[in-house]
This record gives C-alpha cells, sequence and structure tokens, in this order.
C-alpha cells in the first residue's frame, strides 16, 4: 500500500472518529427498530404509493437511503424513486403531477412558486436534504494559465476568483471571446455560488464570461471535450474530473459559506393540502434517514448504495472521497480533510429555515432574475414550512429549532442555538468574503454588492419590506 494510501486510510478513519463526536454532540438519537411503525403519523395517510424523482448527485441520498433501508416503509409509504435527467424534468414533473415529490435545488420550490422561468406553481419545503456537497472545477489549462496570472494568489485557500479576473484581462486585450463556464440550473445553488465566487474578484458574471446550463452528470464529458473551461456543481462530478486527471477542483461552497444550504425535498401546494399525512410521514421518514446517514459509522454503506447504477452510477472510490470526510483539490496534492463537507443532520441541517429562503432571494435579484418588488418575508413563509417539519418531527425525540430565522456569517467556530426544543450544536456559518447576512436588512445587504445586474430599484423593495 502506497504512503498516500495509507495516510487517506488515517484520515478517514480520523474523520468517523470526530463525526462520532459530533454526532453525539448535535443530539442525534438511535433510530427506531424498522420492525415498528411509528403509530402517530401512519394511520390515515391519504396515499401511501408515492414516486419521488432525484438527480444522480452524492445529496439525493436522503430520499435514496429511506427508501434502500426501509425508512418509508416503515411510515407506512412504498416509495419509487426515479432518477430524472435534469432539474427541468424534476420541476416540471413535480408541478404536473408525474412525480409525488422530489429533490430539488434549494431555490427552485421559490422559484417555481413565483415563476421564474417557468409558469408559477406554488411549491413548498418542509425539509433540507444537506448543507454543502458542490464545488467549482476548472479545467488544467485554464488553472495554469491562473498560476501563471498570479501565482501568490493561486497558493491561498480558499482560492479567490483573482487570478482568473487577470486571465479574463488578458483575453480581452488579445480580443478572444469570454470563455464559458457551466453550471447545472438559472435557480441553482451552483449559479449563485459561482456567480458570488467570480464577483468577489470583481469579475461580472453576467458580461466577462458565459455562464450555461449543463445537466451535473455531464459536466465532465463537456469538460474533457473543452465545450466548457470549469463549472460549479455537486459531487461526485468534481472529484470525478480530477481523479480523471482531467481538471482542478479549486474551491467547495463549503469554502464560499461554510454549511449552506443545499437542497430540499419539495412537493407542490396542491398535493401538501391533499396529503398532509402523507407528506409528514415521508419528511419524518427523510429525517431518520439523515440521522442515519451522519452517523460516520454508516457512511461506507451509504456510498455502497448511493453508487449503485439505478442512482448515482459513479465509481465508490469517487463517491467515497468527499462521503468520508476527505478531498481532492489536485490528485498532485492528494486528499485533504473536509469533514463537514457532507452534511445531512448535523447542525440542525433537515430544518428548512426561512432565512435561507431568504437569500437565495436576495440571490435572484441581485443577478435580475426578479424583476418586481417582493416581500422576502412574504414569500419565503409561503414556500418554506418549518411549521410542517415540527409537527412531522414530533415523538422522533430530536431537538427543533424553535425560530424560522438567523443570521449568517456571524460564526467562524461552532456554537449552540438555544432557540431550540434543547440545544442544538451549530456549525460555523462565515462567508469567504467576510460579509454577513440579516435576513431583516435585505436591502441593506443588497446594497453591499458591487458587482450586480438588479432590475429592481432598491427603493422600490426597502418599500415592499418595510
Amino acid at each position: 500500500m502506497s504512503d498516500q494510501r495509507k495516510e487517506v486510510g488515517v484520515r478517514r478513519r480520523m474523520f468517523l472518529k470526530q463525526g462520532a463526536a459530533m454526532s453525539a454532540a448535535a443530539g442525534i438519537g438511535l433510530v427506531l427498530p424498522q420492525s415498528k411503525v411509528w403509530a402517530a403519523g401512519s394511520e390515515g395517510l391519504e396515499k401511501t404509493t408515492l414516486k419521488f424523482g432525484i438527480i444522480p448527485l452524492t445529496d439525493c441520498a436522503a430520499i435514496v437511503v429511506a427508501k434502500e433501508k426501509g425508512f418509508f416503509k416503515k411510515h407506512g409509504l412504498d416509495v419509487e424513486v426515479s432518477k430524472e435527467a435534469s432539474w427541468a424534468n424534476i420541476r416540471d414533473k413535480v408541478s404536473l403531477g408525474e412525480l409525488d415529490g422530489a429533490h430539488m435545488l434549494a431555490g427552485m420550490p421559490l422559484a417555481a412558486t413565483l415563476g421564474v422561468g417557468a409558469t408559477p406553481k406554488e411549491t413548498i419545503t418542509a425539509f433540507s436534504m444537506d448543507l454543502n456537497g458542490n464545488g467549482i472545477t476548472v479545467s488544467n489549462e485554464l488553472y495554469e494559465r491562473m498560476v501563471e496570472a498570479d501565482p501568490e494568489a493561486m497558493k491561498h485557500r480558499p482560492t479567490t476568483a483573482i487570478a482568473l479576473k487577470k486571465v479574463i484581462e488578458a483575453d480581452k486585450k488579445a480580443g478572444k471571446e469570454p470563455m464559458t463556464f457551466a453550471m447545472v440550473f438559472p435557480v441553482s445553488t451552483h449559479n449563485y455560488e459561482i456567480r458570488y465566487w467570480m464577483a468577489s474578484g470583481g469579475i461580472d458574471p453576467d458580461k466577462d464570461v458565459r455562464l450555461i446550463v449543463i445537466p451535473p452528470p455531464q459536466m465532465v464529458a463537456n469538460l474533457s471535450a473543452r465545450n466548457i473551461v470549469g463549472y460549479c456543481v455537486g459531487e461526485p462530478w468534481n472529484q470525478r474530473a480530477v481523479e480523471m486527471g482531467i481538471g482542478r477542483s479549486i474551491i467547495t461552497n463549503y469554502e464560499i459559506w461554510n454549511n449552506n444550504p443545499e437542497k430540499v425535498f419539495g412537493v407542490t401546494r396542491e398535493w401538501a393540502d391533499k396529503n398532509p399525512n402523507s407528506h409528514k410521514a415521508a419528511v419524518r421518514a427523510l429525517i431518520e434517514a439523515a440521522q442515519w446517514m451522519d452517523k460516520p459509522e454508516n457512511r461506507k454503506e451509504v456510498v455502497k448504495i448511493i453508487s449503485a447504477k439505478s442512482y448515482v452510477n459513479a465509481p465508490v472510490d469517487v463517491v467515497e472521497n468527499s462521503m468520508t470526510g476527505t478531498w481532492l483539490y489536485t490528485k498532485q496534492e492528494g486528499p485533504v480533510q473536509m469533514p463537514d463537507f457532507n452534511v445531512f443532520y448535523r447542525y440542525a441541517a433537515t430544518f428548512p429555515w426561512r432565512s435561507h429562503a431568504v437569500w437565495f432571494l436576495t440571490q435572484m435579484v441581485r443577478w435580475g432574475q426578479i424583476e418586481q418588488a417582493i416581500n422576502f418575508k412574504k414569500v419565503a413563509e409561503q414556500v418554506y414550512r418549518p411549521d410542517i417539519y415540527r409537527e412531522a418531527a414530533k415523538g422522533l425525540g430530536i431537538p427543533v429549532p424553535t425560530i424560522d430565522y438567523k443570521t449568517e456569517g456571524t460564526h467562524a467556530a461552532g456554537w449552540t442555538l438555544d432557540k431550540a426544543s434543547s440545544p442544538i450544536a451549530m456549525g460555523p456559518d462565515k462567508f469567504f468574503d467576510g460579509m454577513t447576512f440579516d435576513p431583516a436588512k435585505t436591502v441593506e445587504y443588497l446594497k453591499g454588492f458591487k458587482v450586480h445586474n438588479m432590475k429592481v430599484a432598491l427603493d422600490a423593495l426597502a418599500k415592499a419590506n418595510a
């Protein structure tokens, strides 16, 4: 066995030990035996045969594990998991009723409700599927150009976009066309993350580069074919490019915003109103699946389950990189520790914070996707439903937040949420540029961005949110 592989093994064992301690701190209880049915939530189910959609990414895990480990069955549900080709498919099939619910980008229920990019369809979420999980990867050629443009900037992590800006400026002087980057969907976390990262380095993502949509599983092939020079995507598609030797991962979304929300479980408002007990049973099963997945001793089984062809369809060792607490920026460097790259239950990860909803709405405004003044709080409360989460969580013996909003960017280390049914250990929530986000001061927050493409007057927004 090589020294590098021995070191990876040691790091992963450290992750398991550290994670066990964090699990205990977060108050993760034992999962009830699967042979027993949750009596208070299984009777009176309006619909028991359900079909939930997923995209082949590691963060579909809560739905897949709830299916494969029997958590849905335990709560009286017979669930079929349907692998979909794109986020547009997910949105449209849920909207049309072809899917009962689905793995969704955190901004999708908001966009669907507001009609951003599609016909309006009221959509809600009562369950957050995970924190973190994305990365930005660039081609080897672009990486080398960035190092040449600013070797000092490229030595430090988190990696800024300063060197990329210098490459872009050189291309402009040479009369070259803008470089093409990809993200997975216009209202995706990935779109907002790559824009946030670029803009922090003075790059205007609407003028200085081309940003296109490519479904996650097709990212690596498009990078290899040189159709794009970089992308922001969820796992395992960053690590896949690095392992294949065709790209370098330069920053994770954990580094951009510590413990940021990533995916949610979404259903239409109409479906939730018709099937309230079935909805709560599904959320309850997903909470238990998330608890089980965040126990470090179960992570390797999670990897085995989701790597299957019917789900993520990726090599086990590639999926294992991030899921067992390590991250590969480059093959030459070898794995580094990143125990919080995938968080499924710790830090109140399953709770649908309305403040997270407001943050996504501010980004939709920042980049011109929302063109009329809206009341952020009203939309957040229409779409993100912690009230349903709390009902579903009753009897599970887990701590639940008693507030719906919190500030972001104010904790550089772990902290304790006391405004909960019992204290909850929380993780850091820093933004890499040092900004803070107060959901009660949205207009002030938007004023802080030098690079933007806002189409709504800030005074109109202030009036709408007074």
